[in-house]
């Protein structure tokens, strides 16, 4: 597991490679994919957090998206300031507060 540094820039240099992913399925208990992370420009980022947090966590609970949070850097700060501008970032807030556990498919 990497120890996050305070940039997201940083702490993705430590991330395992995202080659050969096309997305992130994101599922409820109920099985039912509740959202998807496509790897394309600008969500590359979060893809190579969510895929990281499969292999340290196997599931996305409270725990995984505290460290999600931490590896997203200053992300978090603008997420919980301006809240809808990172919704990847959302998510791991919302879990950490609480929410429901997801699983994480790699697609």
């Amino acid at each position: 597991m990497i120890q996050p540094g305070a940039t997201f820039k940083d702490n993705l240099q430590q991330l395992p490679p995202i080659d050969g992913v096309q997305r992130i399925d994101l599922v409820d208990a109920a099985g039912t994919v509740v959202a998807s992370i496509e790897n394309q420009p600008g969500k590359q980022g979060s893809v190579a957090v969510y895929q990281y947090l499969k292999q340290a966590f196997g599931a996305l609970d409270a725990r995984a998206a505290e460290h999600g949070l931490a590896v997203f850097g200053e992300h978090t700060a603008d997420a919980r300031e301006r809240p809808g501008a990172h919704p990847n970032v959302d998510r791991l807030l919302a879990l950490a507060d609480g929410g429901e556990a997801l699983s994480i498919e790699i697609v």
